[in-house]
């Protein structure tokens, strides 16, 4: 079974590490350098990441190997893109980002972030919506086999690269 809890304040300074590393694990080989350190010291700096964690509106889980370390991690919170003509923003939150590290992939650690992250959306909301990378099969099929639909278009900006992402939602 896979240890799931809440970040805390002091888990920042690795959460931010981990998130960098498996982003550019997964996709830092399509972006120009400069571009991808442009995103990334945007993405989930430090001051950011503590005042979601403050913040009722969001939630952070971290999955942690046995020696303690970060193998997983799931941001859930508002709605940040702008949803698709016809799709509801009312009672509607957001995966934000679900990431799992390498040596972790396979083992249940992303299904069990995502188990959690439904739980909490739906103690929260009716709908959920997340951004896939439309290069990311792999992603794709597994939001899939949890019941997510595409609705939609949503433009992804790395640096100066703008990336597809397709716009998913699940009905709670």
């Amino acid at each position: 079974m896979t240890n799931i809890t809440l970040a805390r304040d002091e888990d920042v300074g690795e959460l931010t590490l981990f998130a960098s590393s498996a982003f550019t694990h997964t996709f830092g080989h399509i972006y120009d350098p400069a571009d991808l350190a442009a995103f990334l010291a945007g993405w989930n700096p430090p001051e950011r990441l503590l005042a979601q964690i403050a913040d009722p509106e969001w939630a952070i889980a971290l999955a942690r190997g046995e020696a303690g370390a970060i193998t997983g991690f799931i941001k859930m919170g508002p709605i940040d893109f702008d949803l698709p003509e016809g799709q509801p923003a009312k009672d509607a939150t957001e995966l934000h980002q679900l990431y799992v590290g390498e040596a972790a992939k396979g083992t249940g650690v992303a299904a069990a972030l995502t188990d959690w992250g439904i739980a909490w959306a739906r103690e929260r909301a009716s709908i959920l919506y997340l951004s896939v990378f439309t290069e990311n099969p792999r992603a794709q099929a597994f939001y899939r086999r949890y019941g997510f639909v595409d609705v939609g278009r949503n433009a992804f900006r790395v640096g100066n690269h703008i990336d597809e992402d397709r716009i998913f939602r699940l009905d709670l």
